[in-house]
């Protein structure tokens, strides 16, 4: 195995805020940590890179203890850390030294993120059509947005063997979203190892493998996706119809989770459940426009075990 956390354990005080967590990625990929606020992830990043004294556990990367001597760490915080007065160009240039990056090295590998993340304009000035001069931007002079792009520069330019995302769509438009992502992709084909921490329940199905639902300090569900999905089975059905079905609903037993006009969102029992509901739509001559039983989606798992208060999540 490459990464194994094991019984770790972060207390403040008499209060325990990471209780026991322990996992292993024994294959690149992506694992993904997710919880309510204050349930522990954050935490448990902090704690596994050394940024927070444990007060129990292990955490160790191909056999030793992880840091920065033995892996190659990039990290994107969810509390963005820019300094506002700097030119990025010179903060680029000092993070990739505190990694042991060469500068002409550095310079090669700003210039490709740079454009790849599309803020060349924000790093290197240019003549402007009238003849005059732009100047190299400072953290404080960029959107929230470009921000982020640039701390997302600063994990990726040591070339790292383990990337860990904290919340690393956390405000970005759609269409830097989707550049996020495709980088993400990038990454993960590259055969590296990622965890990632985030409440966009839809973006984690899109890359992870296995998670870890943390509440209250605790773990409270881990594994394969796919195989905990499966697990539940195919007890979700979307139905919609064009006449009024919520007396066919109902005689099923079946459980109205929402409805929307003769849109219907339902939990049954199993696959024969649903065929029951479908025969008597069918004799009754209602006529169907979709029916699709499916296993539950992650946000919904998600909301089970941490308890439907946090549903905004």
């Amino acid at each position: 195995m490459s990464l194994i956390v094991k019984n770790l354990t972060k207390k403040y005080g008499s209060k325990t805020v990471l209780d026991h967590l322990s996992f292993s990625m024994e294959q690149p990929g992506v694992y993904a940590l997710l919880g309510t606020n204050g349930a522990g992830k954050t935490t448990a990043i902090r704690a596994m890179l050394g940024m927070l004294a444990k007060d129990g556990g292990e955490v160790t990367w191909k056999g030793g203890v992880l840091d920065s001597t033995v892996c190659n760490v990039g990290y994107l915080a969810e509390e963005r850390g820019l300094y506002p007065k700097y030119t990025l160009m010179d903060q680029l240039l000092y993070f990739t030294s505190l990694r042991g990056v060469d500068k002409e090295v550095a310079k090669k590998r700003i210039n490709y993120w740079a454009k790849r993340l599309e803020v060349t304009e924000y790093l290197y000035p240019t003549t402007l059509p009238n003849g005059r001069k732009t100047k190299a931007k400072t953290a404080d002079q960029l959107s929230k947005g470009n921000q982020q792009k640039i701390q997302f520069m600063i994990a990726l330019l040591s070339d790292p063997e383990l990337l860990i995302l904290d919340e690393p769509l956390s405000g970005l438009d759609p269409v830097n979203t989707d550049l996020f992502k495709s980088v993400i992709r990038e990454q993960i084909d590259a055969g590296k190892y990622l965890i990632m921490s985030s409440h966009q329940m839809a973006t984690v199905e899109e890359f992870c493998t296995d998670i870890t639902i943390l509440h209250r300090s605790k773990t409270v569900l881990q594994g394969n996706l796919n195989e905990i999905k499966k697990g539940y089975g195919r007890i979700h059905l979307h139905l919609k119809t064009e006449a009024d079905a919520l007396s066919y609903i109902r005689a099923a037993g079946i459980t109205l989770l929402s409805q929307v006009g003769n849109d219907y969102s339902l939990k049954v029992s199993g696959e024969e459940q649903a065929n029951l509901l479908l025969q008597s739509l069918v004799e009754n001559k209602i006529p169907i426009v979709t029916f699709d039983l499916r296993e539950p989606s992650l946000h919904e798992i998600f909301v089970e075990k941490v308890g439907s208060e946090n549903e905004d999540l």
